[in-house]
């Protein structure tokens, strides 16, 4: 059924408009499950506080439901963002890849996430998952998403089981996916990435429908097996204030990409969506210092110098404790 949407010429508006609905409520479906299933295992690794349930109804059938947790034991922050839109026309920051559908209808679902630890050991994560469908000329709909790591003191087994999980999820397509991952999560004015990756894709339709939803539930799905282990494992490990005040500079770097790169980010503002939900995703705390040099040969140092750099974790083997 919902492959039909490819073929808006040979059905009546009315039955292309329905199948259109439909297929947005069963990825709205999906999205708001997974959005409760990570709230809750989130909050139950932090052991402190819970998530906040605020729903924001839109009189058109929309839905915004920002959940936070503040904070917590392990957790500072975590944000996950559910939002189901409706529009006359796709903001900017959605059409800049395809100008060709400026000005026209459309509906989006979305699900994104974010959590900024406490201890310096725990990498932040974030993830994002996002469906249009657009009522152009020639119907278009796509995926879009994926997962990424910021570690700040990061370990080579967790950078592994991250990247191994991430495979699994998305199979032969991840060498292309994490290609695309190490481009888009990339600072261009610091020269440097963001974090060690993941997999990312935009303007997803492979297979049709049924296949490019599957696939998707397969990323999400993986979400939480691939992050839980390693904040379960580095929650509790002793830290001190320096390694604190790193994170807390590294955090800086967070903002400045969300703020100057993400096109969530700018997608949201453009949409008119509530700021609060928009920057949801930036830290708590940060802090900017003039120049920073890390200590040569400091595990400062080999974040940018060894981990910051693209390549193929999947051939590493961590021989730490050998």
């Amino acid at each position: 059924m919902a492959d039909g949407l490819c073929y808006k010429a040979a059905l009546p508006r009315r039955e292309f408009n329905m199948q259109v609905d439909q297929t947005v409520l069963d990825v709205r479906r999906y999205f708001i499950d997974l959005q409760t299933r990570i709230c809750d295992a989130l909050a139950a690794a932090d052991g402190a506080e819970a998530f906040s349930q605020n729903p924001i109804e839109d009189p058109n059938g929309g839905l915004a439901q920002p959940r936070v947790l503040a904070d917590g034991a392990h957790i500072e922050k975590a944000a996950v963002q559910f939002t189901h839109s409706k529009g006359d026309s796709l903001p900017a920051a959605a059409t800049a890849r395809n100008p060709h559908l400026a000005g026209v209808p459309f509906q989006a679902t979305a699900i994104s996430m974010i959590v900024h630890p406490v201890n310096p050991h725990v990498p932040t994560t974030h993830m994002n998952l996002r469906f249009f469908a657009v009522d152009a000329e020639e119907p278009v709909w796509y995926f879009g998403g994926g997962y990424d790591l910021t570690p700040y003191y990061p370990r080579l087994e967790d950078v592994v089981h991250w990247h191994r999980t991430a495979a699994g999820a998305v199979g032969d397509h991840y060498p292309a996916l994490k290609k695309q991952c190490d481009e888009y999560f990339y600072l261009s004015h610091r020269k440097e990435c963001r974090g060690v990756g993941g997999v990312f894709f935009d303007d997803w339709t492979e297979g049709g429908f049924d296949e490019s939803f599957a696939f998707v539930r397969r990323v999400g799905d993986s979400f939480l097996p691939a992050y839980l282990p390693i904040f379960e494992a580095r929650k509790e490990e002793t830290f001190t204030t320096e390694q604190r005040e790193f994170l807390l500079y590294r955090r800086g770097r967070y903002a400045e990409f969300n703020l100057a790169i993400d096109r969530g980010t700018k997608y949201g503002i453009q949409s008119g969506r509530r700021i609060e939900s928009v920057l949801a995703s930036l830290p708590p705390i940060a802090k900017w210092i003039y120049d920073f040099q890390p200590e040569p040969g400091s595990p400062e140092a080999e974040l940018t110098e060894y981990y910051l750099v693209p390549r193929d974790w999947l051939s590493l083997v961590d021989n730490s404790g050998d």
